[in-house]
């Protein structure tokens, strides 16, 4: 008898603890909605991974020695635009809604987004 009263009393705790827990992820996930305020200026669309080649479309005109951050679930990098091309010519600005290869130096993936960085 005595047993199943510590057992009941360990699943009323974990239920608490899931309780708990669910809150907490609730609230995790209001406050990160809150910091993130700025829109992406844009979104890669396809990765070649052998010469290290994001196509990109951007939402917003963007300039080539613009600083820009790449985010995604594993982690984010910030980046100076070097070298930037539109149907294999060299370009200075990218307009909304183009599409256009930049070089980067890490590694990104289809999905990831593209921030303004300060």
């Amino acid at each position: 008898m005595l047993m199943y009263g510590t057992k009941g009393r360990t699943v009323y705790k974990i239920i608490n603890m899931k309780k708990v827990l669910k809150t907490k992820k609730k609230l995790v996930k209001k406050v990160a909605k809150k910091v993130v305020k700025e829109k992406p200026i844009g979104k890669v669309t396809h990765y070649y991974g052998g010469i290290g080649v994001a196509i990109v479309k951007f939402n917003k005109a963007v300039k080539k020695e613009e600083k820009v951050c790449f985010y995604n679930s594993s982690g984010e990098f910030d980046q100076v635009i070097g070298s930037m091309q539109f149907d294999h010519k060299d370009i200075v600005v990218a307009k909304k809604g183009q599409e256009v290869g930049i070089k980067v130096d890490q590694k990104v993936r289809e999905g990831d987004e593209i921030y303004a960085a300060k």
